[in-house]
């Protein structure tokens, strides 16, 4: 199995050496991938390795797809980012509204969206309203998801707007905001919405304005299908029941039948180069090369747990920190100052704030069929990069 390094276009590219890395130790990620590829968890992958503002590895592995035909892996392959998406879009969407003074994290969400029902104890009949930070750390109390058969069965195909209203008033209320911890995609559906009904945008719209070209992505974007200038360069998912590879559209159900691709929870694809530039960003204060994303207080804001939150949920905004969810970080990187994210495709991200070093591992584990998982694989990668740190 031969892994292909090439040279990348978005941030510098230095040895490790000059970035205070073991290039030795780095490569041993190699044969930890390779092995994952060989026992058929994934077929291929893409690793890249950021430094402050440098990338000091970028490579490519085994096969972009297998099905219809064998075609491999480029550095340049695109992925279904699935829940990275909440991340590196709706997270940063909500972020810069935050800064900006058109919203406030601790705003009831009902401002925003009129009647959305409140927590409400049934013994005693309090209610709690459940606020924009509640639902950027996963304390919002909603459900992780909804069932996509029986919602299109009542609603139909391609409703949003029914979608965020069964969301507002159908869905239960599991328990008081900030006392507990409930990963959930209807979180940050909630979030699109908001960040809709603020700007007047669509979220990818927004996203692709305020975000990805603000950085100068250029492979980076919702529902590739519509850019044939990115579309060859995406990996495709699973194979369907009729026989046909998903590609290009998102394969979160309810992102693609539900959303449209336009979607809170999911629906970003890009690449590891892209994904580098946005770990920098963030690694510096929210700007690189001139081009700010967020400000330094405002990074620093989305990437701390919430102070009102009950300590064992240990999720940052939009990303997590500290959380049972959180083992992709490995061992070795910092307990506190390390945010990361997985997707259900099989796409990670892992950033250490104080080392100033990000892991982007992303394999498509879905392809040809969904089946098996890389959890263990994310946390030896992250170990092996931690442990690669000298300086």
């Amino acid at each position: 199995m031969m892994a292909v390094a090439v040279e990348a276009r978005g941030l510098k590219r230095v040895s490790p050496g000059a970035a205070g890395m073991d290039g030795a130790r780095l490569e041993m990620a190699d044969s930890i991938i390779c092995a994952s590829i060989a026992d058929g968890a994934i077929p291929g992958a893409v690793l890249a390795v950021v430094r402050g503002d440098k990338l000091v590895y970028l490579k490519a592995y085994g096969n972009k797809q297998v099905v219809p035909d064998t075609v491999a892996m480029t550095t340049g392959t695109v992925f279904d980012l699935a829940s990275v998406s909440k991340c590196v879009g709706t997270t940063m969407a909500v972020m810069q509204l935050v800064e900006q003074g058109k919203i406030r994290l601790t705003d009831p969400v009902s401002l925003y969206i009129p009647g959305f029902k409140p927590w409400k104890d049934e013994a005693t009949g309090r209610k709690r309203e459940i606020r924009i930070v509640d639902f950027l750390s996963h304390s919002a109390g909603l459900p992780p998801s909804i069932s996509v058969s029986k919602y299109l069965a009542k609603y139909g195909p391609a409703s949003p707007e029914a979608l965020i209203r069964h969301i507002a008033e159908d869905e239960p209320r599991r328990f008081e905001p900030t006392t507990d911890y409930l990963y959930s995609c209807l979180n940050f559906i909630t979030l699109q919405h908001v960040v809709e009904n603020v700007t007047g945008q669509r979220l990818c719209d927004y996203v692709q304005e305020n975000v990805f070209d603000r950085l100068g992505l250029e492979h980076s974007c919702y529902n590739p299908k519509e850019r044939p200038e990115i579309l060859p360069l995406v990996a495709p998912t699973e194979v369907g029941k009729d026989g046909n590879v998903l590609l290009g559209e998102v394969h979160d159900p309810t992102a693609r039948l539900v959303n449209c691709g336009n979607s809170g929870n999911a629906g970003v694809f890009s690449n590891a180069e892209d994904l580098a530039v946005i770990a920098a960003a963030l690694m510096n204060g929210g700007a690189i090369d001139g081009k700010r994303l967020l400000s330094p207080r405002t990074v620093e804001t989305m990437v701390s747990v919430p102070e009102d939150n009950a300590p064992h949920i240990g999720r940052a905004l939009g990303w997590d920190n500290c959380s049972s969810s959180a083992t992709l970080r490995g061992d070795l990187f910092s307990r506190t100052r390390t945010i990361c994210h997985t997707g259900y495709t099989g796409t990670s991200m892992v950033i250490d704030l104080d080392a100033k070093c990000a892991v982007i591992l992303l394999a498509h584990r879905v392809h040809p069929v969904d089946k098996g998982g890389i959890a263990a694989l994310r946390a030896k990668v992250a170990n092996i990069v931690a442990a690669s740190i000298e300086r």
